[in-house]
């Protein structure tokens, strides 16, 4: 037998305690049908029977309806031009059990080539046309700003005028 030098133990000895561990794992130990008791157990299956028969449902319809609106949203975000059609399809996806949401995810992530070779482009041009609208409106109304300080300028000097007069 080898003996091993003098700073470090036997391969032996450095598995013991767990060899020892494992050991104790194994031994049989008491089970316990419930942590609670008596009365104590009615009332947390009584808060478990509520939350299972009441709560689960809500959170599930919920969950249903915000996975049911992702594709509506993914359209949205990637200005697909056909954003208001998979709309249309998740609503009738949800009438019809979920089997067209599949369908309206894919729609969602697909690129429009067929609308790109019609119109040019293959994003939804709408959100271009507001922006122009509303730029056209702020111009409009600075220049308005502009006259009404003009007139207001002249105002004031015809009045400063008639009041040096008198």
């Amino acid at each position: 037998m080898k003996s091993s030098p003098p700073g470090k133990p036997l391969t032996a000895i450095r598995w013991l305690p767990g060899a020892l561990l494992a050991l104790l794992m194994l031994l049989p130990s008491p089970a316990h049908a419930s942590m609670f008791k008596g009365e104590t157990l009615d009332t947390a299956a009584d808060v478990l029977t509520w939350i299972v028969l009441i709560v689960a449902p809500i959170v599930g319809i919920a969950v249903f309806l915000l996975i049911h609106i992702l594709p509506e949203k993914i359209a949205e975000k990637k200005r697909h031009p056909q954003a208001k059609a998979i709309q249309c399809l998740c609503l009738l996806s949800l009438a019809f059990g979920g089997l067209l949401w599949p369908l309206a995810w894919l729609w969602a992530y697909s690129k429009p080539v067929l609308y790109k070779m019609a119109y040019g482009t293959d994003v939804a041009e709408e959100l271009e046309h507001d922006k122009k609208e509303i730029e056209k409106t702020e111009n409009e109304v600075d220049q308005l700003r502009r006259r009404l300080a003009e007139l207001e300028a002249k105002l004031a000097g015809k009045s400063g005028a008639e009041g040096g007069k008198a």
